[in-house]
Protein backbone atom coordinates (compact mmCIF):
# COMPACT_ATOMS: atom_id res chain seq x y z
CA UNK A 1 0.00 0.00 0.00
CA UNK A 2 1.77 2.95 -1.15
CA UNK A 3 1.16 6.20 1.34
CA UNK A 4 3.13 8.87 2.17
CA UNK A 5 5.30 8.66 5.09
CA UNK A 6 3.71 11.39 7.58
CA UNK A 7 6.14 14.40 8.00
CA UNK A 8 8.79 14.00 5.43
CA UNK A 9 8.40 16.38 2.62
CA UNK A 10 11.83 16.13 0.61
CA UNK A 11 13.66 18.35 -2.24
CA UNK A 12 17.30 18.15 -3.55
CA UNK A 13 18.71 21.55 -4.83
CA UNK A 14 22.15 21.59 -5.99
CA UNK A 15 24.44 24.13 -4.79
CA UNK A 16 27.77 24.92 -5.32
CA UNK A 17 28.33 26.63 -2.42
CA UNK A 18 29.68 24.15 -0.56
CA UNK A 19 32.14 22.84 -3.37
CA UNK A 20 30.47 19.23 -3.79
CA UNK A 21 27.56 17.16 -5.10
CA UNK A 22 26.13 15.66 -2.21
CA UNK A 23 25.23 18.88 -0.81
CA UNK A 24 21.45 19.58 -1.25
CA UNK A 25 19.00 22.42 -0.79
CA UNK A 26 19.41 25.30 1.01
CA UNK A 27 16.23 26.45 1.77
CA UNK A 28 16.07 30.10 1.72
CA UNK A 29 12.21 31.15 2.09
CA UNK A 30 11.77 32.26 -1.49
CA UNK A 31 9.53 30.05 -3.68
CA UNK A 32 11.25 31.17 -6.96
CA UNK A 33 14.01 29.35 -6.09
CA UNK A 34 12.52 26.45 -5.52
CA UNK A 35 13.96 23.61 -8.28
CA UNK A 36 11.93 22.29 -10.84
CA UNK A 37 11.78 19.17 -13.11
CA UNK A 38 10.40 18.45 -15.93
CA UNK A 39 8.31 14.81 -16.09
CA UNK A 40 10.13 12.72 -18.43
CA UNK A 41 9.07 14.17 -22.23
CA UNK A 42 5.83 15.49 -20.47
CA UNK A 43 5.26 19.40 -20.51
CA UNK A 44 4.26 18.65 -16.96
CA UNK A 45 6.73 20.18 -14.07
CA UNK A 46 7.45 19.35 -10.41
CA UNK A 47 8.77 21.08 -7.51
CA UNK A 48 11.23 19.26 -5.68
CA UNK A 49 9.36 19.01 -2.30
CA UNK A 50 5.89 17.91 -3.05
CA UNK A 51 3.41 17.45 -1.20
CA UNK A 52 1.59 14.24 -0.03
CA UNK A 53 -2.52 14.71 1.23
CA UNK A 54 -2.56 11.07 2.69
CA UNK A 55 -2.06 12.75 6.72
CA UNK A 56 -4.73 14.76 5.63
CA UNK A 57 -6.72 12.16 4.73
CA UNK A 58 -6.69 11.34 8.35
CA UNK A 59 -3.93 8.51 8.08
CA UNK A 60 -3.95 6.76 11.38
CA UNK A 61 -5.33 9.60 13.10
CA UNK A 62 -7.76 12.42 12.83
CA UNK A 63 -6.55 15.52 11.87
CA UNK A 64 -9.57 18.57 11.57
CA UNK A 65 -10.50 20.41 8.77
CA UNK A 66 -8.81 23.72 9.91
CA UNK A 67 -5.43 22.46 10.60
CA UNK A 68 -5.88 20.40 7.28
CA UNK A 69 -6.25 23.80 5.57
CA UNK A 70 -4.15 25.04 7.33
CA UNK A 71 -1.46 22.69 6.35
CA UNK A 72 -1.80 22.94 2.50
CA UNK A 73 -1.58 26.93 3.23
CA UNK A 74 2.30 25.98 4.73
CA UNK A 75 3.25 24.09 1.81
CA UNK A 76 2.04 26.62 -0.18
CA UNK A 77 4.22 29.13 1.83
CA UNK A 78 7.46 26.95 1.49
CA UNK A 79 7.34 27.10 -2.30
CA UNK A 80 6.01 23.90 -2.89
CA UNK A 81 3.53 23.58 -5.88
CA UNK A 82 2.98 19.75 -6.80
CA UNK A 83 0.61 18.02 -4.90
CA UNK A 84 -0.78 14.53 -4.52
CA UNK A 85 -3.49 12.44 -3.44
CA UNK A 86 -5.90 9.06 -4.31
CA UNK A 87 -9.44 8.26 -3.68
CA UNK A 88 -7.98 5.28 -1.63
CA UNK A 89 -6.73 7.98 1.18
CA UNK A 90 -9.56 8.59 3.18
CA UNK A 91 -11.75 7.30 1.29
CA UNK A 92 -11.97 9.95 -0.48
CA UNK A 93 -11.31 12.66 1.84
CA UNK A 94 -7.68 13.83 1.20
CA UNK A 95 -9.14 14.58 -2.28
CA UNK A 96 -12.31 16.25 -1.08
CA UNK A 97 -10.03 18.68 1.33
CA UNK A 98 -6.91 18.98 -0.81
CA UNK A 99 -9.26 20.35 -3.66
CA UNK A 100 -10.94 22.66 -1.57
CA UNK A 101 -7.84 24.18 0.03
CA UNK A 102 -6.35 24.39 -3.20
CA UNK A 103 -9.52 26.16 -5.04
CA UNK A 104 -8.92 29.94 -4.61
CA UNK A 105 -5.52 29.10 -5.88
CA UNK A 106 -4.55 29.82 -9.84
CA UNK A 107 -5.13 26.41 -11.26
CA UNK A 108 -1.56 27.05 -13.59
CA UNK A 109 0.21 27.47 -10.57
CA UNK A 110 0.51 24.27 -9.56
CA UNK A 111 0.44 20.56 -10.76
CA UNK A 112 -1.88 17.97 -8.84
CA UNK A 113 -1.47 14.69 -9.37
CA UNK A 114 -4.24 11.56 -8.41
CA UNK A 115 -4.50 7.67 -8.89
CA UNK A 116 -6.40 5.07 -10.65
CA UNK A 117 -7.09 1.66 -9.36
CA UNK A 118 -9.50 1.34 -6.67
CA UNK A 119 -13.03 2.79 -7.19
CA UNK A 120 -15.30 3.99 -4.41
CA UNK A 121 -18.99 2.42 -3.87
CA UNK A 122 -20.88 3.43 -1.31
CA UNK A 123 -21.89 0.94 1.42
CA UNK A 124 -23.41 1.21 4.62
CA UNK A 125 -21.24 2.84 7.31
CA UNK A 126 -19.88 -0.16 9.24
CA UNK A 127 -17.31 1.52 11.84
CA UNK A 128 -14.48 3.19 11.08
CA UNK A 129 -11.63 2.63 8.23
CA UNK A 130 -8.43 1.61 10.39
CA UNK A 131 -7.59 -1.53 9.09
CA UNK A 132 -7.12 0.29 5.64
CA UNK A 133 -5.09 3.00 8.09
CA UNK A 134 -7.46 5.68 8.00
CA UNK A 135 -9.85 7.43 10.69
CA UNK A 136 -12.70 7.93 8.88
CA UNK A 137 -16.22 6.14 8.56
CA UNK A 138 -16.39 3.04 6.40
CA UNK A 139 -19.13 4.64 4.36
CA UNK A 140 -18.12 3.53 1.08
CA UNK A 141 -15.71 -0.07 0.30
CA UNK A 142 -12.62 -0.59 -2.08
CA UNK A 143 -12.91 -1.88 -5.34
CA UNK A 144 -10.01 -2.67 -7.52
CA UNK A 145 -10.15 -2.28 -11.11
CA UNK A 146 -7.33 -1.43 -13.33
CA UNK A 147 -9.96 -1.88 -16.94
CA UNK A 148 -10.20 0.92 -19.21
CA UNK A 149 -13.17 1.55 -18.24
CA UNK A 150 -12.16 2.01 -14.34
CA UNK A 151 -9.70 4.52 -15.01
CA UNK A 152 -12.15 6.79 -17.04
CA UNK A 153 -14.77 6.23 -13.98
CA UNK A 154 -11.45 6.58 -11.21
CA UNK A 155 -10.44 9.88 -13.20
CA UNK A 156 -14.41 11.33 -13.25
CA UNK A 157 -15.06 10.84 -9.66
CA UNK A 158 -11.64 12.17 -8.36
CA UNK A 159 -12.61 15.45 -10.29
CA UNK A 160 -15.85 15.55 -8.72
CA UNK A 161 -14.51 15.25 -5.23
CA UNK A 162 -11.53 17.41 -6.12
CA UNK A 163 -13.85 20.09 -7.36
CA UNK A 164 -11.50 20.86 -10.45
CA UNK A 165 -11.60 20.28 -13.86
CA UNK A 166 -8.37 18.47 -14.64
CA UNK A 167 -5.40 16.26 -13.10
CA UNK A 168 -1.88 16.97 -14.10
CA UNK A 169 -0.37 13.54 -13.60
CA UNK A 170 -1.71 9.99 -12.95
CA UNK A 171 -0.21 7.07 -11.63
CA UNK A 172 -1.81 3.28 -11.26
CA UNK A 173 -1.89 3.14 -7.63
CA UNK A 174 -0.41 -0.56 -6.34
CA UNK A 175 -1.36 -2.45 -9.10
CA UNK A 176 1.02 -5.44 -7.50
CA UNK A 177 -1.52 -8.24 -7.83
CA UNK A 178 -3.21 -6.88 -11.05
CA UNK A 179 -0.20 -6.99 -13.25
CA UNK A 180 -1.69 -8.01 -16.60
CA UNK A 181 -4.73 -5.99 -15.97
CA UNK A 182 -2.28 -3.05 -15.48
CA UNK A 183 -0.07 -3.55 -18.76
CA UNK A 184 -2.94 -4.50 -20.58
CA UNK A 185 -6.05 -2.27 -20.25
CA UNK A 186 -5.43 0.47 -17.72
CA UNK A 187 -1.51 1.85 -18.67
CA UNK A 188 -3.35 1.97 -23.04
CA UNK A 189 -6.36 3.91 -21.23
CA UNK A 190 -4.39 6.63 -19.65
CA UNK A 191 -1.72 6.55 -22.87
CA UNK A 192 -4.93 7.65 -24.79
CA UNK A 193 -6.50 10.52 -22.46
CA UNK A 194 -2.48 12.01 -22.52
CA UNK A 195 -2.55 11.53 -26.09
CA UNK A 196 -6.20 13.51 -26.15
CA UNK A 197 -4.48 16.33 -23.86
CA UNK A 198 -6.84 15.16 -20.70
CA UNK A 199 -4.14 15.03 -18.60
CA UNK A 200 -0.72 15.73 -19.06
CA UNK A 201 1.70 13.06 -17.82
CA UNK A 202 0.89 9.00 -16.73
CA UNK A 203 3.03 7.20 -14.72
CA UNK A 204 2.66 4.10 -11.79
CA UNK A 205 2.99 4.13 -8.35
CA UNK A 206 4.05 1.13 -6.54
CA UNK A 207 6.41 0.34 -2.86
CA UNK A 208 8.29 -1.91 -5.10
CA UNK A 209 11.07 -1.23 -7.70
CA UNK A 210 10.73 -4.06 -9.98
CA UNK A 211 7.19 -3.43 -11.57
CA UNK A 212 7.99 -0.06 -11.91
CA UNK A 213 11.20 -0.82 -13.90
CA UNK A 214 8.97 -2.87 -15.92
CA UNK A 215 6.61 -0.10 -16.80
CA UNK A 216 9.62 2.46 -17.76
CA UNK A 217 11.42 -0.07 -19.67
CA UNK A 218 7.98 -1.44 -21.73
CA UNK A 219 5.60 1.77 -21.65
CA UNK A 220 6.25 5.18 -22.59
CA UNK A 221 5.19 6.40 -18.96
CA UNK A 222 6.20 9.91 -17.87
CA UNK A 223 7.02 9.26 -14.26
CA UNK A 224 7.12 6.23 -11.15
CA UNK A 225 6.83 6.97 -7.77
CA UNK A 226 8.72 4.85 -5.75
CA UNK A 227 8.31 4.49 -2.18
CA UNK A 228 11.04 3.35 0.26
CA UNK A 229 13.23 1.17 -2.21
CA UNK A 230 15.28 4.32 -2.70
CA UNK A 231 16.35 4.87 1.09
CA UNK A 232 19.57 4.51 3.19
CA UNK A 233 18.18 1.10 4.22
CA UNK A 234 16.95 -0.25 1.32
CA UNK A 235 18.79 0.42 -2.30
CA UNK A 236 17.22 -2.28 -4.30
CA UNK A 237 15.77 0.47 -6.86
CA UNK A 238 19.38 0.56 -8.01
CA UNK A 239 19.16 -3.12 -9.85
CA UNK A 240 17.50 -1.82 -12.54
CA UNK A 241 14.68 0.77 -12.13
CA UNK A 242 16.83 3.76 -11.35
CA UNK A 243 19.16 2.85 -14.20
CA UNK A 244 16.65 2.06 -16.62
CA UNK A 245 15.01 5.64 -15.74
CA UNK A 246 18.27 7.06 -16.25
CA UNK A 247 18.95 5.60 -19.69
CA UNK A 248 15.19 6.24 -21.05
CA UNK A 249 14.82 9.80 -20.26
CA UNK A 250 11.95 8.63 -17.38
CA UNK A 251 11.81 10.59 -13.98
CA UNK A 252 12.04 8.98 -10.66
CA UNK A 253 9.52 10.61 -8.06
CA UNK A 254 10.72 9.18 -4.43
CA UNK A 255 8.60 8.78 -1.24
CA UNK A 256 9.35 7.05 1.82
CA UNK A 257 12.95 8.19 2.29
CA UNK A 258 12.20 7.43 6.45
CA UNK A 259 10.73 3.93 5.65
CA UNK A 260 7.78 4.74 7.94
CA UNK A 261 9.95 5.75 10.95
CA UNK A 262 13.14 3.66 11.31
CA UNK A 263 15.59 6.08 9.87
CA UNK A 264 13.58 8.95 11.40
CA UNK A 265 14.24 7.42 15.11
CA UNK A 266 16.42 4.56 15.36
CA UNK A 267 15.22 2.37 18.12
CA UNK A 268 13.86 -1.11 18.85
CA UNK A 269 10.02 -1.19 18.40
CA UNK A 270 10.64 1.57 15.45
CA UNK A 271 8.75 0.25 12.67
CA UNK A 272 9.97 -0.46 9.04
CA UNK A 273 7.91 -0.37 6.17
CA UNK A 274 4.69 -0.12 8.44
CA UNK A 275 5.72 -3.62 10.73
CA UNK A 276 8.05 -4.01 13.75
CA UNK A 277 11.61 -3.54 12.48
CA UNK A 278 13.81 -6.61 12.68
CA UNK A 279 16.85 -6.19 15.16
CA UNK A 280 19.97 -6.25 12.48
CA UNK A 281 18.00 -3.12 10.36
CA UNK A 282 17.75 -1.29 13.85
CA UNK A 283 21.35 -1.78 14.40
CA UNK A 284 22.14 -0.81 11.00
CA UNK A 285 19.97 2.34 11.42
CA UNK A 286 21.91 3.31 14.73
CA UNK A 287 25.45 2.76 12.68
CA UNK A 288 24.16 5.24 10.57
CA UNK A 289 22.95 7.75 13.21
CA UNK A 290 26.53 7.49 14.52
CA UNK A 291 28.50 8.39 11.58
CA UNK A 292 25.60 11.05 10.50
CA UNK A 293 25.94 12.93 14.07
CA UNK A 294 29.28 12.86 13.81
CA UNK A 295 29.84 14.43 10.89
CA UNK A 296 26.61 17.16 12.67
CA UNK A 297 23.77 15.87 10.95
CA UNK A 298 20.75 14.64 11.67
CA UNK A 299 20.06 11.40 10.29
CA UNK A 300 16.81 12.38 8.94
CA UNK A 301 18.43 14.95 7.24
CA UNK A 302 21.07 12.20 5.67
CA UNK A 303 18.59 10.04 4.51
CA UNK A 304 16.30 12.64 2.89
CA UNK A 305 19.75 14.13 1.17
CA UNK A 306 20.71 10.56 -0.02
CA UNK A 307 17.28 9.70 -1.02
CA UNK A 308 17.70 12.71 -3.85
CA UNK A 309 21.31 11.84 -4.93
CA UNK A 310 20.24 9.55 -7.87
CA UNK A 311 20.29 11.42 -11.46
CA UNK A 312 17.09 9.60 -12.57
CA UNK A 313 15.30 11.11 -9.12
CA UNK A 314 13.53 14.71 -9.70
CA UNK A 315 11.90 15.23 -6.55
CA UNK A 316 10.18 13.30 -3.36
CA UNK A 317 6.82 13.03 -2.41
CA UNK A 318 5.74 12.62 1.49
CA UNK A 319 3.43 13.77 3.41
CA UNK A 320 2.77 16.02 6.42
CA UNK A 321 -0.09 16.69 8.88
CA UNK A 322 0.52 19.81 10.17
CA UNK A 323 1.78 23.09 9.27
CA UNK A 324 4.49 23.21 11.97
CA UNK A 325 5.63 19.51 10.19
CA UNK A 326 6.12 21.03 6.53
CA UNK A 327 7.89 24.25 8.44
CA UNK A 328 10.11 21.36 9.72
CA UNK A 329 10.73 19.68 7.06
CA UNK A 330 12.05 22.97 5.44
CA UNK A 331 14.50 23.63 8.35
CA UNK A 332 15.57 19.64 7.32
CA UNK A 333 16.29 20.82 4.03
CA UNK A 334 18.30 23.73 4.83
CA UNK A 335 21.02 21.77 6.69
CA UNK A 336 24.00 21.18 4.52
CA UNK A 337 25.50 17.47 3.78
CA UNK A 338 29.07 17.01 3.02
CA UNK A 339 30.07 14.39 1.19
CA UNK A 340 32.39 13.34 3.48
CA UNK A 341 29.52 11.35 5.42
CA UNK A 342 28.47 9.71 2.53
CA UNK A 343 32.05 8.68 1.81
CA UNK A 344 32.36 7.07 4.91
CA UNK A 345 29.34 5.14 5.04
CA UNK A 346 30.76 3.88 1.47
CA UNK A 347 33.53 2.89 3.27
CA UNK A 348 32.28 1.30 6.09
CA UNK A 349 29.96 -0.99 3.38
CA UNK A 350 26.96 0.59 5.06
CA UNK A 351 26.04 2.32 1.25
CA UNK A 352 26.87 1.10 -2.23
CA UNK A 353 28.79 3.21 -4.96
CA UNK A 354 25.79 5.41 -6.61
CA UNK A 355 25.69 7.79 -9.30
CA UNK A 356 25.58 11.81 -8.35
CA UNK A 357 23.83 14.67 -10.63
CA UNK A 358 26.24 17.50 -11.45
CA UNK A 359 25.00 20.70 -10.10
CA UNK A 360 22.66 23.23 -11.29
CA UNK A 361 21.31 26.15 -10.98
CA UNK A 362 17.66 26.89 -9.24
CA UNK A 363 14.43 27.84 -11.32
CA UNK A 364 14.94 31.47 -12.79
CA UNK A 365 12.14 33.85 -11.94
CA UNK A 366 8.83 34.60 -13.96
CA UNK A 367 5.75 33.50 -15.14
CA UNK A 368 6.40 30.48 -15.74
CA UNK A 369 8.65 29.51 -12.39
CA UNK A 370 5.68 28.59 -9.91
CA UNK A 371 5.21 25.42 -12.45
CA UNK A 372 1.93 24.15 -13.91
Amino acid sequence: MLLHGIGVLTVREWSDEYGSTDVRIHWRGDNSRMRRSTLGRSAVEITELSFGASGIGNLYTPVGPEEAAATVDAAWDVGIRSFDTAPHYGLGLAERRLGEALRARPRGSYTLSTKVGRLLEPCPVAGDDLAHGFAVPADHRRVWDFSADGVLRGIEESLGRLGLDRVDLVHLHDPDDHEEAAFRHAYPALERLRAEGVVGAIGAGMNQAAMLARFVRDTDVDAVLCAGRYTLLDQSALTELLPEAAARGKSVVVGGVFNSGLLADPRPGARYDYTPAPPHLVARALRLKETAERHGVPLRAAALHYSLGHPAVAGALTGARSAAEVRDTAELLATPVPAALFDELRAKGLLPDTPTRAPSPPAADGPGAAGR
